[in-house]
Parts: structure tokens; C-alpha cells; sequence
């Protein structure tokens, strides 16, 4: 670009008006990004013929689906989020856990793991409030939520929902199992309010009924953390004298990092293994 000075020198006015210009070209919205995303400058896929390499279908997604690829990717796109593991021990919970089945099922109950760790999960947001927040639209301030509303992952048929149980940390294990159940069949049988997909705390995700040694959720947007879970194994535990085995679960945990430090998440996590494992603590929360 020429200058506009003497024998097309560069000047001062030059300069700002080619930042200017720059600016301007950088605002174009990148491929596929939502109406409210901020705008972004990358470049576009490139379009793909595949039925030249072969026979193809077009399959077309779910509504659910088309839902949550949209709000995923704008997630992606807008958080800078960090994913922080640990391993729980749950020996104990898991014996506790099996001692009551026999009860649960005279009640009508299947009571899971699952509702321990909601249980667990409630009380330590009480412990660590700022996990129960949401960064301010203007990003100058955090929402501090005074309520308790722990969203669950339900893989359906259709794609993955999230429906959300009020007020987790005023429900006993057996509630919660009561609750879990419901919710499930209902998101299976498409039978769920948007209302009752909505208003989240925080969010379980859990994938240890499938497999898998660790993941990296996304966080759930506007929440700013996600609690991963997989599978739970048997795994020798040195006890100071000697190995000795226990249950171990892998835990994830995604969070905002604008909203929350390492240091912070570390913490939480640590302090969640405690309670899970030794279930007695949670009758202290």
C-alpha cells in the first residue's frame, strides 16, 4: 500500500487508516457460527463431493441434533476452556451402594451411582459458589445463583438432551434415583418440557455404563463447568504397607477458564473425591 506523503511516503494517517481497513475485513462471521456469536474470522470448510469416491447417503440430522451441534460449536468457539482429571475412590460407596439394593428394590428404586454423585456434586457447589455462576453477558461480572439446579446428560435415540432436576441439594439418594429414572424415560420418550432443559447449575455427564478411561465435555453453556464421568475399575492402591485393591473412577472436570483458575478446579475436584469417597460426609452437607 502506497503512502499518501511526499514522493509516497507512509504517514501517520496512512497507518490508521490500514488498521482500520484490516479491522473491517476481520469482522466477517466465520462458517456456520450462531446469530449472537461474536464475530470471528476463520476460514470456511472446504465443500466435499463425496459420492465421487463411492456410493453415498444423505442421512439428515435430528432437531435435537441440528440443536445441539449449534449450541456445542458456539460454545466452542466462545470459551476458553480447560479440563481438569482426578480419580475417585468409591470402594466404599460402591459396597454402600449394593447394601441398599435389596431395600431400593422393595421401594420400587434402582438406586445408581449416579445419584451419589448428584448427591456429592450438590454440596460441593455450596462449597466452591462460584462453580454455580454464570459470567455476565457484558463479561465485566459474574451471576451468582443461590439455587441448586444440576443438569444430567441422557444419551436418546434421537441425540443428546440435558434435562435438569430443581434443587438437587435438598433431595435425598433415594429422590434423586426416583427423579433420575423419570427424567431418563421421559427425554427417551421425547416427552420433556423445554422448560425442564433449562436453568442449569451445573452438568453431569456420565459414560461409565459404556467404557472409556477419561474424556473432555464441553462445558454447558451459559454454566461455566461440566463434571465427566467413565467407567470405575479395580486397581491396585498402595495403603502405605502394602497394595491393596480398590475401585477407582475417572472424573473429568471442563470449566470456563475466564470464570474459573486451575488452581480452583483443582480444588473442587479434590475435594469431590473426598466425599465420594467416604458417603458418610455427605450427611454432613
Amino acid at each position: 500500500m502506497p503512502g499518501t506523503g511526499r514522493k509516497q511516503r507512509i504517514l501517520k494517517s496512512d497507518v490508521q487508516a490500514f488498521v482500520k481497513s484490516a479491522l473491517g475485513q476481520s469482522t466477517a462471521p466465520y462458517a456456520g457460527a450462531a446469530p449472537n456469536d461474536r464475530d470471528r474470522a476463520l476460514p470456511p470448510l472446504p465443500t466435499v463431493d463425496f459420492a465421487a469416491f463411492g456410493d453415498v447417503e444423505r442421512v439428515e440430522l435430528s432437531r435435537i441434533q441440528r440443536l445441539s451441534a449449534e449450541h456445542l460449536h458456539c460454545t466452542w468457539v466462545n470459551l476458553p476452556m480447560v479440563t481438569h482429571h482426578d480419580e475417585a475412590d468409591i470402594t466404599d460407596l460402591e459396597n454402600f451402594r449394593r447394601e441398599l439394593k435389596d431395600d431400593a428394590e422393595y421401594a420400587g428404586l434402582r438406586i445408581t451411582g449416579l445419584a451419589f454423585y448428584m448427591k456429592a456434586l450438590a454440596a460441593n457447589l455450596r462449597a466452591f459458589p462460584r462453580f454455580n455462576s454464570s459470567l455476565a453477558s457484558d463479561g465485566q461480572a459474574i451471576i451468582q445463583k443461590h439455587y441448586c439446579h444440576i443438569g444430567m446428560a441422557v444419551d436418546t435415540p434421537s441425540g443428546l438432551v440435558v434435562p435438569v432436576i430443581r434443587e438437587r441439594d435438598q433431595k435425598s439418594i433415594a429422590d434423586l434415583a426416583r427423579e433420575m429414572a423419570d427424567v431418563s424415560a421421559r427425554a427417551r420418550a421425547k416427552k420433556l418440557q423445554p422448560s425442564e432443559m433449562q436453568g442449569g447449575s451445573m452438568t453431569i455427564s456420565s459414560l461409565g455404563g459404556i467404557g472409556g478411561t477419561g474424556f473432555t465435555p464441553i462445558v454447558n453453556a451459559p454454566e461455566v463447568a461440566i463434571l465427566g464421568i467413565s467407567r470405575a475399575k479395580m486397581q491396585p492402591v498402595w495403603n502405605g504397607e502394602g497394595f491393596v485393591p480398590r475401585r477407582l473412577c475417572p472424573l473429568d472436570l471442563s470449566y470456563d477458564h475466564r470464570v474459573i483458575d486451575g488452581a480452583e478446579a483443582a480444588r473442587f475436584l479434590q475435594r469431590y473425591c473426598v466425599l465420594l469417597a467416604d458417603v458418610r460426609r455427605l450427611l454432613l452437607n
